[in-house]
């Protein structure tokens, strides 16, 4: 009778040990990204202590003028845009990966990556003209206004294509439709290359490593409202999200207005991963990763939980792969894109093997 009434209590005790649990991890996470946000902030060509840098996030001013205008200039926006970003591609990632329960599901399934890509390469084949190749000049770098601009209307147009088949087919034919014209869309954009000259395919492949230093202080406004919208329209389809954990048809039977659910979960979807790769170019691996190792850290499947923890993990990889990519203390910067696949290959490869038995002669 003891040992039933030990068993019972022990029982009773697992939830609040998990909620204990919870609380911990997505303090540490916090932690991480709040330290994540200084080093990126501190470490870099120029290195600042990092007493320098929280005087100057105080209002104050660094020992040196040259660290208060590095800090508040080039820095600071770089870190917030690594912050939205991360947490854009990791929600949208996560929302992808529920709604077509395929745990390889990222931003791009639905074509929105190709369609900016799109948008930018004709800008760079339009260059070939006097008032283009001024523009371009005095852009400087791909990832302003112009492109910027261009990019945003490519994703614009994939958008409004997925939002019009969504209310007409089934998440499978979506899913395949997605693919096609991201496919089409890659083939446009090689036979536009194809035409351009050196210099204009060499800005178009810069804009392809995807970057976070592009996003100028007249920028942020735009990303911060476009980001934080999708974030926040995220927590409102937390309902509809763990209903789709168990298909469409359980969450018909529950009474939940599925095609809605549909089309909203890839409009916001398709919001975050097209803002981000507007204003930062094509950012892989994030929106793959992110949710699966959420998943394994919290053990749990729960959109309630999933949502602000892939949003804060995110935003702390997302700076930690800029971080690396700056190689601080060194005036060489890497592509961001192959930082994030040296994050995020890693997960997808543990996800299929995970997922995939192997037969006993070392087979697949």
């Amino acid at each position: 009778m003891t040992a039933t009434t030990e068993t019972h209590a022990s029982l009773e005790d697992l939830p609040r040990r998990s909620a204990a649990l919870s609380r911990v991890a997505f303090g540490g996470l916090v932690v991480a990204l709040v330290l994540a946000f200084l080093l990126s902030l501190a470490l870099g060509s120029v290195q600042i202590p990092l007493d320098q840098v929280v005087r100057v996030l105080a209002g104050g001013d660094a020992a040196r003028d040259s660290w208060t205008k590095i800090v508040l200039t080039y820095r600071l926006p770089k870190a917030l845009t690594a912050v939205l970003a991360g947490a854009a591609l990791a929600v949208s990632g996560l929302q992808m990966q529920t709604f077509f329960r395929n745990p390889l599901a990222d931003p791009s399934i639905l074509g929105i990556n190709a369609g900016a890509s799109l948008g930018v390469a004709a800008v760079v084949l339009s260059a070939k003209t006097v008032a283009a190749n001024t523009l371009l000049a005095n852009l400087d770098v791909p990832g302003h206004l112009g492109l910027v601009a261009s990019a945003t209307i490519g994703a614009a147009l994939v958008l409004v294509v997925v939002m019009v088949l969504a209310r007409y087919v089934n998440t499978l034919t979506l899913l395949i439709l997605g693919m096609m014209i991201g496919y089409l869309t890659n083939a446009v954009v090689s036979v536009l290359l194809y035409f351009s000259i050196a210099d204009q395919v060499r800005a178009y492949v810069s804009w392809t490593f995807g970057s976070f230093a592009s996003v100028t202080w007249r920028q942020m406004p735009v990303l911060a409202v476009a980001s934080l919208v999708g974030l926040c329209l995220a927590f409102l389809l937390i309902k509809w999200l763990n209903a789709f954990l168990l298909g469409e048809g359980y969450a018909q039977s529950m009474g939940m207005p599925v095609r809605r659910a549909r089309l909203w979960v890839v409009i916001n979807s398709a919001l975050l991963a097209g803002t981000v790769t507007a204003f930062c170019g094509p950012i892989g691996f994030l929106g793959v990763a992110v949710p699966h190792l959420c998943r394994a850290l919290w053990g749990t499947a729960d959109h309630r939980i999933l949502i602000p923890a892939s949003a804060l993990m995110g935003a702390a990889l997302a700076l930690l792969a800029d971080l690396a990519a700056q190689m601080p203390g060194s005036a060489t910067v890497l592509p961001l894109n192959a930082i994030t696949a040296l994050l995020g290959a890693p997960v997808v490869i543990w996800v299929i093997l995970r997922r995939t038995p192997m037969r006993a002669g070392g087979g697949w």
